[in-house]
């Protein structure tokens, strides 16, 4: 089978831009979860987030892209550049080079100013780039434009676990040829007042005003998640066509992956995170004991956190395996968060250590949760996983 290997890759966290940035304030227990600042939130039930804090878009893009996109295209547009660079992507792989993206919520933030402007001022102040900049497609629309890329493109829409299924998706195009690079991830930033409201309502987002307890995964304190914006993108590429060309790095491979369903709520059915993991490794050709780690979807609430401990020790046994929650210093990113748990997981492959869960004080005696402080252990196989309420669940292995 083809192997598909990870050749650049780019975060935007709350905690850090860049992936330096992400990785030393990761690796330090720094959170980005404050208080919202974007705006006032002090009547809104979810009064903290991980906002990004020090993002100039005008650093990075030209002013006629920042009057037609949201926040979330601008983070997707500055990782691309970052990601492509890492990769070293020669010019002449452009008309092959694919792009497939993830999204939640789409453009949030633009979509509410001008909708604002349509029920205040009237339609002809309304911008007309409103009819794509917030759209779920929008980011790998505009990366190909900026980089003339005319390889496959596409988007899923899958939550929370969009992020990784896009990942999945790009190196099952890899492996059957359809390319030989592909740019992929996912990028959010609905931390407004419409995506505020939006999440808010689905009962899984923490009430709690205080950042340092606010998303406590895994803890019996736990009383849900906070929101959060940022993501990652990483360069796909056939090894064989890497090799060929001389990539100059190879962060590490995307191994096996798969997705399952839960069943309705009442079902007397089994929740499918279990049957998702078994499927992935099945399909990384890898048995249970060779995982080393698992980077932990961390609902934060106590039904989805207890069906997730559940389901590791089925698969891996009582503390089968070390679990770390990095998303506990950014929130959760909707579709941004399982690639950036990816890039995570590529740079604990590389340097022998697992980042923190930060919050959390007691977990379940069943799960052996990092905390604290980073734990260094060698690593050659790591699981990533990701869950969006709904019944979606993705889980994808990486190797060194």
């Amino acid at each position: 089978m083809t192997e598909v290997w990870v050749t650049g890759m780019a975060a935007i966290a709350p905690n850090g831009v860049g992936v330096d940035d992400y990785w030393d304030a990761t690796l330090s227990g720094r959170s980005g979860i404050y208080p919202i600042s974007g705006f006032d939130a002090t009547s809104y039930p979810v009064r903290v987030a991980g906002e990004v804090p020090d993002f100039d878009a005008g650093r990075h893009l030209p002013p006629r892209l920042l009057t037609q996109t949201d926040r979330m295209t601008r983070y997707a547009l500055a990782a691309a550049d970052w990601a492509v660079a890492d990769a070293e992507v020669p010019p002449d792989v452009d008309g092959e080079f694919g792009v497939l993206t993830a999204a939640a919520a789409g453009g949030f933030e633009f979509g509410q100013r001008e909708l604002e402007k349509l029920w205040g001022q009237g339609p002809d102040r309304v911008s007309a780039y409103q009819s794509f900049a917030w759209f779920y497609a929008v980011n790998t629309g505009q990366i190909s434009i900026r980089h003339g890329l005319r390889g496959t493109g596409s988007v899923l829409v899958a939550g929370q676990a969009g992020g990784l299924d896009a990942i999945a998706e790009a190196a099952r195009m890899l492996r059957r040829g359809t390319t030989t690079l592909v740019l992929t991830g996912g990028f959010e930033a609905s931390v407004c007042p419409w995506g505020l409201v939006a999440c808010a309502t689905t009962g899984t987002m923490s009430t709690e005003p205080d950042p340092r307890w606010a998303y406590l995964p895994f803890d019996e304190r736990a009383s849900g998640a906070v929101p959060g914006e940022g993501g990652a993108l990483l360069v796909l590429e056939d090894a064989v066509a890497a090799a060929r060309r001389g990539a100059p790095r190879v962060h590490g491979r995307i191994a096996g992956h798969a997705a399952t369903f839960d069943p309705p709520p009442g079902s007397t059915r089994e929740p499918g995170l279990a049957r998702a993991v078994r499927a992935a490794l099945r399909d990384a050709d890898l048995p249970v004991g060779a995982i080393d780690a698992v980077f932990a979807d961390a609902a934060g609430t106590p039904d989805r956190d207890r069906a997730e401990v559940d389901a590791l020790r089925e698969v891996f046994g009582p503390r089968g395996v070390p679990v770390t929650a990095p998303k506990s210093m950014t929130g959760r990113l909707d579709s941004g968060s399982g690639p950036l748990d990816v890039v995570a997981a590529l740079l604990s492959l590389r340097d022998g250590v697992l980042p923190p869960t930060i919050g959390t004080r007691r977990a379940p005696d069943e799960l052996d949760l990092v905390l604290d402080e980073p734990r260094g252990l060698p690593l050659r196989a790591v699981l990533v996983l990701a869950r969006e309420p709904g019944g979606f669940n993705s889980a994808l292995v990486v190797t060194a």
